[in-house]
């Protein structure tokens, strides 16, 4: 039963106020062995691989169905890796391999380790809004974060295997789907996530610490795009599992 209510057993809802995702490039070598055998990375180039800091203000998450009054509101904080995973049809889908999520109240991290396998945390957050400068801090987890938003003319970060937004804009996040995989019954979880009105802006990044991130030890990672993306209806259908078939599924690819 236990398993079960983890595999995403409903669909839910919510409001993003606003998701600033911030995309790290590195070597593909160097985040392989992150993922799981039945993923392969979402590649730019032959060469870069991607990691995300997602930093979510949610309002009114609740199960799909459920009148707003029944929802919570929650700051969440993802670290993610851009995956590909093909189907046992063959289909090809593009999307999150999730390594952490945090968030600042308690009965996020009760209900979402209950419903999910998303390794929720609790930890302090603070958001703070000056003028068009937004700043995300938590002195539990070592992260420290100040973006420009509202600029015309935003710079690629230095670095940035990109040549322009355009590129960019391929690897803002949340992609449609998230993948759970389950080596010992060699099951795939697939959760897809449908969005409106997704128009993500380019903002510049003036700071960023991320202990989470050093603890990976990847020894050459660099920003490579930062977005936000503002007042977004978003749900994620119930999930769905299938067996992964091994090689014959990454010959599919």
């Amino acid at each position: 039963m236990n398993t079960f209510l983890k595999d995403h057993p409903f669909a839910v809802e919510a409001f993003f106020e606003s998701s600033i995702v911030l995309t790290f490039s590195v070597p593909r070598e160097e985040l392989e062995k992150f993922i799981p055998e039945c993923l392969e990375l979402d590649v730019f180039g032959d060469k870069w691989a991607f990691v995300a800091v997602a930093l979510v203000q949610t309002k009114d998450l609740r199960p799909k169905g459920f009148p707003r009054i029944l929802g919570n509101d929650f700051f969440l904080i993802g670290y993610r890796i851009f995956v590909r995973y093909t189907t046992n049809e063959g289909k090809k889908l593009r999307g999150l391999y999730i390594l952490k999520s945090e968030t600042d109240k308690k009965k996020m991290e009760f209900f979402g380790n209950i419903f999910t396998h998303y390794k929720y945390t609790t930890t302090d957050i603070q958001f703070e809004v000056n003028g068009n400068y937004k700043s995300i801090t938590s002195s539990q987890s070592g992260l420290s974060i100040q973006v420009e938003v509202g600029q015309e003319d935003v710079q690629l970060p230095d670095n940035s295997p990109f040549k322009n937004w355009s590129e960019a804009r391929k690897f803002a996040g949340p992609l449609p789907f998230t993948f759970t995989y389950t080596p010992e019954t060699k099951e795939v979880l697939i959760i897809e996530g449908v969005r409106q009105n997704w128009k993500p802006e380019a903002i510049t990044v003036k700071k960023h610490s991320i202990s989470f991130l050093k603890a990976l030890q990847l020894p050459e990672i660099h920003l490579a795009n930062a977005f936000i993306i503002n007042n977004i209806p978003y749900y994620w259908k119930k999930g769905k599992k299938e067996k992964w078939n091994g090689k014959e599924n990454l010959l599919r690819g």
